[in-house]
């Protein structure tokens, strides 16, 4: 049998929205965006939202639009992906990086207080794999010390911290849209933030800096605009926002196919000594993005191996991840002693297949493949 890592769930719907959008005379800055981003903003319970071409972008214009510059230390933590310190460094900015908690692979807000200097101006919290970051401390400690905290929500459409949505806590919420998230544009992303000043800095930073876009030119019978900003082209044209729609319709039927698999999931691994099962701690849920797994030092085969026998049975699995202080851009900026629980995480974790599409023959033969192995 075989079982990829991950399958896009794209419906008749899905294709129908699409198609639909193709008639529109405007197909970029259109109706299909301003419905998904109105969607979304009233699902993740924030006041604004703005459609962009991928996560790393909303990170970027995220840090844009908070001002941060060369001067500037931002904290992330160090178990991400590349995207969350590169968009720091889109901005002349150092990331600076975090050890994470064991259980949940989230930054540790104690490892954040010992990363803060003069320089730091904020906090990036990465909710890993589709369960929450520990936001009242991190939000304390942001209070503290006058910084601001970015929600890297690219793993948890639909997670929530003590009833808030992710997304609607920090600054401003980054989501994701890529083929293997929650729903799918294909690529694009999201930002969203209860600040109307951000809101209006990202949506002209996103447009070139531009002060008024072409259909509002063209409605109003002018021609003259102004660029006020250094700005970008991180638009989510209509053809993607209309697929993005068509998925917020179902979100909670997403989710929900989600946690019934991990369900079983859970059930069924927890019975193999030498695999820990993914953690969900008090006042929060976990939509299971990602189910990650952990591959302990009594296991009779290493992370590796596990991860070679369940390619040999055609299961897809993934590495998610390997720490960004290892990585061979920044082996030479940052200390490994530093990063005492990523640097043992590194050799255990394998995320296994998870996503809508799975039938119950193929859940089962990844747990029993697990179990024969």
């Amino acid at each position: 049998m075989n079982v990829p890592y991950f399958v896009p769930w794209i419906t008749d719907q899905d294709k129908k929205f699409v198609l639909n959008s193709l008639n529109n005379r405007w197909l970029t800055n259109g109706p299909f965006l301003k419905k998904f981003e109105d969607k979304f903003s009233k699902f993740i319970k924030s006041k604004h939202a703005s459609g962009v071409g991928s996560a790393t972008q909303a990170l970027h214009l995220s840090m844009r639009s908070l001002d941060v510059n060369s001067e500037d230390e931002v904290i992330v933590p160090t178990l991400t992906f590349a995207a969350t310190a590169n968009a720091v460094r889109y901005c002349n900015a150092n990331p600076i990086l975090a050890d994470v908690d064991p259980e949940t692979f989230n930054i540790l807000p104690k490892e954040i207080e010992k990363k803060i200097s003069k320089k730091t101006k904020g906090i990036i919290a990465v909710h890993y794999g589709g369960q929450s970051c520990q936001m009242d401390e991190i939000l304390s400690i942001a209070k503290k010390h006058n910084l601001f905290v970015v929600e890297d929500c690219a793993h948890s459409l639909g997670s929530t911290f003590k009833k808030l949505c992710c997304g609607s806590i920090g600054s401003t919420g980054c989501f994701s849209f890529y083929p293997t998230k929650v729903i799918t544009t294909g690529e694009g992303g999201m930002v969203t933030t209860n600040n109307l000043k951000l809101y209006k800095k990202i949506e002209t930073l996103k447009n070139q800096g531009m002060s008024i876009l072409p259909a509002q030119r063209e409605k109003l019978s002018k021609w003259k605009y102004d660029v006020v900003d250094v700005g970008y082209n991180y638009r989510l044209d209509e053809i993607r926002s209309s697929l993005g729609l068509s998925q917020m319709n179902r979100i909670d039927i997403i989710n929900k196919k989600r946690i019934k698999i991990a369900e079983y999931y859970n059930n069924f691994l927890s019975k193999i000594k030498g695999i820990s099962i993914p953690k969900t701690k008090k006042d929060r849920n976990h939509i299971y993005h990602l189910y990650t797994i952990k591959i302990e030092n009594d296991f009779h085969l290493t992370r590796d191996q596990v991860f070679n026998k369940l390619s040999e049975k055609g299961i897809g699995t993934s590495v998610q991840y390997w720490p960004l202080h290892l990585m061979s851009y920044n082996k030479k900026r940052y200390k490994k002693n530093e990063f005492k629980n990523a640097n043992f995480l590194k050799d255990q974790l394998i995320s296994l297949p998870i996503y809508p599409l799975m039938t119950e023959k193929q859940i089962k033969y990844v747990a029993q493949t697990l179990l024969t192995i």
